[in-house]
């Protein structure tokens, strides 16, 4: 039986991870991210680098994550860790912002149009219980 409910939870969390990174690239790809910082930065020439870096950050801050590794470094170094964070974050939002549109070519390309409203409610209670679940679950009460 514990082997059954494991092999459920390999497969609920494959899953999971399959579905998180596929809407990654997919938000990803529908910000056109990397195109609009090449363009911004004017480095055409340097596009593939762009993209390896967004791919191995992605993947080595996964790793971090995973293995819940803690890095005692010092405030300068954190600082700029954090700089860099932030300005990632704001090409994001940014890009974000040009693009407000990302729902109705979502529902389109869906061919959900008549049910957006559907489509966005579903976002929105995988949020809320994604949420909950984390919390009740694996935040432990200090």
């Amino acid at each position: 039986m514990e082997y059954l409910l494991n092999l459920i939870v390999i497969i609920i969390g494959f899953a999971g991870g399959l579905a998180v990174g596929s809407a990654f690239v997919a938000f990803i790809t529908v910000l056109d991210i990397i195109p609009r910082l090449t363009q911004m930065v004017k480095g055409f020439a340097y596009i593939k680098w762009f993209e390896r870096a967004l791919i191995t950050g992605t993947v080595i801050f996964t790793l971090i994550d995973f293995w819940e590794l803690i890095f005692n470094m010092p405030a300068l170094l954190t600082l700029v860790i954090g700089l860099f964070a932030g300005i990632f974050i704001g090409v994001l939002a940014g890009a974000l912002t040009e693009v407000l549109n990302v729902l109705p070519i979502l529902a389109k390309r869906l061919s959900m149009t008549n049910a957006i409203i559907i489509l966005l409610m579903a976002m929105v209670f995988g949020k809320v219980s994604g949420s909950l679940f984390h919390w009740i679950f694996f935040v432990q009460n200090k």
